[in-house]
């Protein structure tokens, strides 16, 4: 005679209740349209009683939102279009810069309901002071979101050096003068909070928009990171540590870097390297540069951009995709920059007769690193709803 623990029904009914609630909330998070029950029951092949039920749970947890009913002209009962409950739970971003510091937050809907950047010189900085004051400025936004009803989920703080997530530990950020430390502590935010690399969150943040399956990601400022994207996922590499371009050698009898190599790419098309070959201060504004477009800062983006070429035909060639997209400050040269940047790619490129390679900007906006780290706090929702129900 076999006896089945009653314990262990109970788990796999409550597994399949988790596994259920997260098909509901994708159908509806996911569909380009809203999607009623009935809809619902259809696309994840689920009864329509359980699928009222769950989505009964996903409203009263606000995580989904019901619309006016509508009438489609047939009898029985109108169809209620369920969507992503907006100013509910929401996520939130934090990101160190070597110029400001910024956090944002988004509801379900993608919406910033709220965000704070701070412009400020952190080169060399001390990673308690500058952590702790990242902390007040998430407690205030925090606060903020709480005294109008919603729920912060978490958090991800996006660095720009190599992170090691699962440790939760940041190795190094050579333009930040930090190595060997571990950030959350020193934030001092009472809730969940991971680590991430500063173009990781970037990339991710494209990912809600029309780009191919495939591209390179390269964020422009102080620093250079990049992100490889394929298949809508990210290439981490064995410790999670792809994608530093900006350290890239281009010249190895070049300008010692601040890594300690000479001639890394962020010596010839970091923002510093740029402002400097347009005659303007290290610590001066993108705008000044732009008022010098076309004329005398060109010189200084064009040859930003033909030193970007060449350390991005290494990475075409050793990854193989067709889109580059350029955020950070790279966003706004693009029109300078291009032109070179192709050039250098059609010559050194081994596939380029054959493939049309593509260069665009970036579509995320700016600090898209804070919109990629409150969306991946919302996808975790979405991957587990039952947390919030």
């Amino acid at each position: 005679m076999t006896i089945t623990s009653t314990a262990s029904t109970a788990a796999r009914q409550h597994t399949l209740r988790e596994r259920n609630l997260e098909l509901v909330a994708r159908a509806v998070f996911e569909s380009p349209s809203p999607l009623s029950r009935a809809d619902v029951a259809a696309a994840t092949g689920l009864a329509r009683a359980t699928v009222s039920t769950l989505v009964d749970q996903l409203v009263a947890s606000r995580l989904v939102q019901e619309l006016p009913a509508v009438t489609g002209g047939r009898a029985g009962r109108p169809a209620v279009p369920l969507v992503p409950a907006p100013r509910s739970v929401v996520g939130l971003g934090l990101e160190v810069n070597v110029d400001y510091l910024g956090a944002r937050v988004l509801d379900l809907t993608g919406a910033v309901v709220a965000e704070h950047v701070e412009p400020g010189a952190f080169h060399d900085s001390d990673p308690a002071t500058v952590l702790g004051r990242l902390g007040a400025l998430a407690s205030e936004l925090v606060r903020q979101v709480a005294d109008d009803g919603m729920s912060v989920a978490g958090a991800r703080l996006a660095l720009p050096g190599l992170v090691d997530p699962r440790a939760g530990r940041l190795a190094v950020a050579p333009n930040l003068g930090w190595s060997s430390v571990e950030p959350v502590p020193l934030l001092g935010l009472s809730l969940p909070v991971e680590i991430a690399n500063e173009a990781k969150l970037a990339a991710l943040a494209e990912l809600a928009g029309p780009v191919p399956r495939s591209f390179l990601y390269v964020s422009g400022d102080v620093g250079i990171g990049a992100a490889i994207v394929l298949d809508r996922a990210l290439f981490l590499g064995e410790r999670g540590w792809s994608g530093e371009i900006g350290h890239v050698v281009v010249d190895p009898a070049g300008p010692r870097c601040s890594c300690g190599a000479y001639g890394c790419l962020e010596e010839y098309a970091g923002k510093e390297a740029i402002l400097r070959g347009a005659g303007l201060g290290p610590d001066a504004p993108l705008g000044d540069l732009l008022t010098l477009l076309p004329g005398d800062g060109e010189a200084a983006v064009r040859a930003a951009g033909r030193a970007l070429g060449s350390a991005l035909a290494d990475f075409v060639n050793l990854v193989d995709v067709g889109t580059v997209v350029l955020g950070g400050l790279y966003t706004d040269l693009i029109p300078w920059l291009r032109d070179d940047v192709l050039a250098v790619l059609d010559e050194r490129v081994l596939a380029s007769p054959f493939v049309d390679l593509e260069v665009r900007p970036a579509a995320a906006g700016p600090h898209a690193a804070l919109t990629g780290g409150a969306r991946e706090v919302l996808r975790g929702v979405l991957s587990d709803p039952s947390a919030f129900v």
